[in-house]
């Protein structure tokens, strides 16, 4: 067996998979901690075989190990059997390359990527005993600095971390380890690294700001305790994403996770401008990776890691400019080596769809289309940028390259949402199943069945996004449209070509609740997770009544954080934050969705978010 272990044989044959403990995997980094001056845990606070998949945590795996001075190693968040013997048996969370206890690190970096994580977080804390609140912890304590989307409204876990890290994390950790180093050398305690911390760019000290709120419940003011703690903190952003880190030997687990491939991030930010989107506001601008050091990584990921398949990742791969010869490239590539190519985020259209007939099993495979609202109306409300006619002609060419299953995705509640936008959905869905019928004859179609899987999540407003002022649905509100739509479908002629699926409503609305919530729900949090709540993402572990006891014994109403809508003048918990796009810029595109204006897209013209400010990308880039 390996040199060391954390657990042992007996607890090992005790939980399931136990491979997710064990460390050790081909290209995972050990160095010798004795020649390292600092030691960093990096954190995904959801089961391994989620986390591993991540491709920001491998990012910043491969820059701190290329640091002497730094060893990083992984911790990802038990299963509830490993759980449960660790806590009877005192034992502390560890880290899987040298399973050493999570409390004897320097720093535990933790990614924030969706909300229902919270009560994990505070697992993985309790778990590496240690103190749940920041300010509770000592000189023996790690650094805990956050990271991820879900940081753009880091106040909900204001009381549990030492620092958040605003950005993207390639321009300031270098900066961050060395004034800790330096801290270290002169003796100087834990609250006055903080404090110079506080001053570093990107970086968020929560210790050090405080809030006021009105009557109403609303802030009146947010500020900083201390003179030079900076009152705005800009996002950290990588201008140049062709030269900087990317892990050339990704980590291969022993066991299949959700993402088994080798992922090439061909680009950052989308130019879409869909309202409702977060991650295409936070992530602006647009910066593309250049097309030949995209091919020399893909060669050589694949090489270090003997994966078969390889994944290209975007917001929107449609939009990367050299898509048609990088897709050319590696289709030579890969069919020489006998590797798939997975193409998601792509548009349907003719070039898409004679790229995916290349590199799928056109019989077996299914399409997505992500039309988001049934009419063309509420398309142009969230400023979509896809006609019906659009999704009809992508199905018809589907559907003659030998296509027979289409996934659509739609969302319910979204603002200004009516009966008959609901309705969209079930005739959109009927018009595509009519589609098959009309562009593939009879004796052509096999006995094949045409299906038509329609889904709906429920709309939930996010920080940054020009729908962040606007009221969320209530649980019966959820259930009455999903209700609409069921009805609608069954009342559609091709009803049998089509399955309808839905989300679940009550995890939607606390969701909701903790996205664009303020920093008195860190006691909500706690006391769920007090209360036994953790896996809250995974809908066997979820209970809504948890999150519903928690938030009337801490005196606070789901009402407030969700079914309201904010006026355009109110202080949000997140406006200290600036992420490039300006608060001006989300008010009209709030009051034009409200009109039912669409905006054009970056690569079209301008449409003065503010991210210009960074100087980089498509934003300096000339227009076709």
């Amino acid at each position: 067996m390996w040199e060391k272990l954390a657990l042992s044989e007996d607890i090992l044959m005790k939980v399931e998979k136990p491979e997710r403990y064990i460390g050790h995997e081909v290209n995972s980094v050990v160095k010798d901690k004795r020649n390292v001056r600092v030691r960093f845990a990096m954190c995904f606070p959801d089961v391994y075989e989620i986390g591993m998949s991540h491709l920001g945590i491998q990012i910043l795996y491969d820059m701190f190990n290329s640091m002497e001075d730094v060893w990083c190693e992984r911790v990802y968040s038990p299963w509830v059997d490993l759980d449960a013997l660790m806590r009877e048996h005192s034992i502390p969370l560890f880290a899987l390359e040298s399973q050493d206890p999570v409390k004897e690190f320097d720093f535990l970096g933790i990614t924030i990527q969706y909300e229902m994580c919270y009560t994990n977080i505070l697992r993985v804390l309790d778990l590496s005993q240690i103190p749940l609140n920041a300010a509770d912890r000592g000189e023996d304590c790690p650094i805990v600095i956050g990271g991820g989307p879900c940081t753009y409204n880091p106040e909900p876990l204001a009381d549990f971390f030492d620092i958040f890290y605003i950005g993207e994390g390639e321009t300031r950790y270098r900066e961050l380890i060395t004034l800790y180093e330096e801290c270290q050398d002169n003796g100087v305690g834990r609250i006055e690294f903080l404090r110079r911390a506080a001053k570093l760019p990107g970086l968020y000290v929560p210790r050090f700001y405080d809030a006021r709120y009105k009557e109403d419940g609303t802030i009146e003011s947010f500020f900083a305790l201390e003179e030079g703690i900076p009152a705005t903190i800009c996002k950290e952003i990588a201008s140049d994403v062709t030269d900087t880190y990317y892990p050339m030997k990704p980590i291969v687990p022993f066991i299949k996770v959700t993402q088994d491939r080798v992922v090439l991030e061909i680009q950052r930010g989308c130019i879409r401008g869909c309202r409702f989107c977060q991650a295409g506001q936070i992530y602006r601008p647009v910066r593309e990776r250049d097309v030949d050091t995209l091919k020399r990584y893909a060669m050589e990921m694949l090489k270090n890691t003997g994966h078969e398949e390889i994944s290209l990742s975007s917001l929107s791969s449609s939009d990367y400019s050299k898509l048609p010869e990088l897709i050319d490239f590696l289709i030579e590539e890969c069919s020489r080596q006998h590797v798939n190519i997975s193409l998601p985020s792509l548009r349907i259209d003719a070039f898409s769809l004679d790229v995916m007939s290349k590199v799928q099993d056109v019989k077996k495979s299914s399409l997505t289309f992500a039309p988001e609202a049934g009419s063309q109306r509420l398309r142009d409300v969230i400023n979509k940028g896809l006609t019906e006619e659009a999704i009809l002609r992508g199905a018809a060419l589907a559907f003659q390259g030998g296509w027979t299953r289409v996934k659509l995705y739609f969302m319910l509640g979204l603002p200004t949402e009516t009966d008959e936008d609901i309705r969209g959905i079930a005739e959109l869905s009927n018009k595509i199943a009519a589609t098959y019928f009309e562009t593939v004859p009879k004796d052509k179609r096999g006995g094949n069945r045409v299906q038509i899987v329609s889904s709906t999540s429920f709309f939930v407003p996010k920080p940054f996004t020009p729908f962040q002022w606007t009221a969320q649905c209530t649980k019966e509100e959820f259930l009455n449209k999903a209700y609409q739509t069921r009805t609608f479908i069954c009342e559609q002629l091709n009803q049998k070509s089509i399955k309808y699926n839905w989300h679940e409503a009550d995890a939607s609305v606390i969701e909701g609740v903790l996205a664009r919530g303020d920093r008195r729900l860190c006691q909500v949090i706690r006391r769920v997770y007090e209360k036994g709540g953790f896996f809250e993402a995974w809908g066997e572990y979820y209970d809504n009544e948890r999150w519903l006891e928690a938030m009337e014994e801490c005196g606070l109403s789901v009402d407030f954080y969700t079914h309201r809508e904010r006026s355009l003048e109110e202080i949000l918990p997140w406006d200290f934050i600036d992420c490039g796009v300006t608060k001006d810029f989300l008010k009209r595109e709030w009051q034009k969705a409200q009109r039912g204006e669409v905006s054009e897209n970056c690569s079209q013209k301008c449409q003065g978010c503010g991210a210009a400010a960074f100087g980089c990308g498509i934003c300096v880039e000339p227009r076709e």
